[in-house]
């Protein structure tokens, strides 16, 4: 086919329009630990590294929860492509009430992990900086649990605009927030790390009650809100959603435990390592959100045509989103790389933390093609409700192949924080060729 602007639109223009707000709000999610970990790196080291280990911990929670709120894209995506409004509206309802009694249960495992934190061998002196922060963010959980839900809503109606507005308004407030509250600004005490944590659990909780007073209250979502008042909630539309958003859960959980439990490995090699490993978590965050975020159009746009039965559209959604995802984890490689000696001067100024960074940026380059081929088939298996596959090849590259790989460059063969990094390119690219398999057997089959 001849490379011409029409030809480029119908092959990518929809995923684009779609994307782009997704990649936006996505980046918005990013500045919420980029600007703590911006602000509280200024203010102390031992902050920085104590806010590394919490962030990397908590991420895996933040994740579980979005995961889990994904089982509405496909359902709410699939009546959206029938034309079937009313039932939308029933379908959020019951995510709703799902995501909100995943909410209790994640309070609970999480009140449990802090109350437990010192058993995790991390540096003595950060424990009293690391429970105040954790329990803050704990407490904003219900509010993250409640603004995923109608995010995913916003989202599968291809209305992506709104949500990105939101994020970019809460993000605002949490930088306003962090300034106020880090450094004791007009009037307000001076509360390091843990005036970063107020200020993110508020913007969570602005956010969702945002997304609420726009649902209830916009015209556009009046056949909606109809379809919302009418249901009830079901026992066994609750149990579908979750069967479809549990094992996306569990993937997103389990990937990011590559990250989060390697946080321990990275603490036992000592407070540089591990404020190192949070200046570059926080990188390898904003290529993650970029490219997850144009991912995720992929499995909009791929729900919308698996409702149509449109096997053939299913399959070049999932390669354009590929061929899309992939150029954009390229082209941003190419600054990482370029930032390497100066990036970590962002957020602090120890020059042994920089020199760290420095060499880890490697690794983290060298993941992005097999990331960007994971992420885009795991929205595409989402798109089509094939998640069941996505929990044991989650297992399998994160836990067999990262957690051991890692742990034996890093600590066994003394390799430090670019040996645990080193692991992540293999098990990623693991994860990616085995979704594509999956895959290309479940829409293959399907064609006439």
């Amino acid at each position: 086919m001849v490379l011409t602007y029409a030809n480029l639109r119908a092959r990518y223009g929809a995923l684009v329009s779609l994307g782009l707000p997704i990649v936006v709000g996505q980046i918005g999610n990013v500045v919420l630990g980029f600007a703590d970990t911006l602000m509280v790196g200024h203010h102390s080291m031992q902050e920085l590294a104590a806010a590394s280990f919490v962030n990397t911990m908590f991420t895996l929670v933040v994740l579980f929860a979005t995961g889990f709120s994904y089982g509405l894209t496909p359902v709410a995506g699939a009546l959206f492509g029938r034309g079937e409004r009313g039932l939308i509206g029933c379908a959020v309802k019951n995510s709703l009430a799902a995501n909100m009694g995943l909410s209790v249960a994640l309070v609970a495992v999480c009140a449990l992990f802090c109350v437990n934190i010192h058993r995790f061998g991390q540096p003595e002196e950060l424990l009293p900086l690391m429970r105040p922060y954790l329990w803050v963010n704990i407490a904003s959980l219900p509010f993250l649990c409640c603004f995923n839900t109608f995010k995913q809503f916003f989202d599968a109606i291809t209305d992506t605009k709104t949500p990105m507005f939101v994020i970019i308004f809460g993000n605002v407030l949490n930088i306003f927030g962090n300034w106020v509250l880090i450094y004791g600004k007009l009037g307000a005490p001076e509360l390091g790390l843990f005036g970063a944590g107020v200020s993110t659990a508020l913007s969570r909780v602005v956010m969702a009650v945002l997304c609420v007073l726009l649902f209830f209250r916009y015209g556009r979502y009046r056949d909606f809100r109809t379809g919302f008042a009418a249901a009830r909630v079901s026992r066994g539309e609750v149990r579908h959603l979750a069967s479809l958003g549990f094992p996306v859960a569990l993937q997103l959980g389990m990937e990011s435990a590559a990250f989060s439990l390697s946080a321990i490995f990275v603490g036992w090699i000592g407070t540089t390592a591990l404020a190192a490993h949070q200046v570059t978590i926080t990188v390898s965050q904003l290529l993650y959100m970029v490219n997850s975020g144009m991912a995720a159009a992929v499995a909009v746009r791929v729900s919308y045509f698996a409702g149509q039965r449109d096997w053939p559209a299913v399959w070049r959604t999932a390669m354009s989103g590929l061929q899309l995802v992939l150029a954009i984890a390229a082209t941003l490689s190419v600054p990482v790389f370029l930032l390497r000696n100066v990036v970590s001067l962002w957020f602090t100024d120890s020059l042994e933390v920089c020199a760290l960074v420095s060499v880890t940026v490697y690794p983290l380059i060298a993941y992005q093609i097999g990331d960007a081929v994971q992420y885009t088939f795991a929205n595409a298996l989402r798109g089509i409700e094939c998640v069941r596959p996505m929990i044991w090849i989650a297992f399998f590259s994160y836990f067999v192949v990262s957690l051991p790989l890692g742990w034996l460059l890093g600590i066994r063969l003394g390799y430090g924080l670019v040996g645990v990094w080193s692991a992540f390119p293999v098990c990623l690219t693991t994860a990616g060729l085995l979704y594509f398999w999956c895959f290309k057997r479940k829409v293959r089959g399907r064609f006439k």
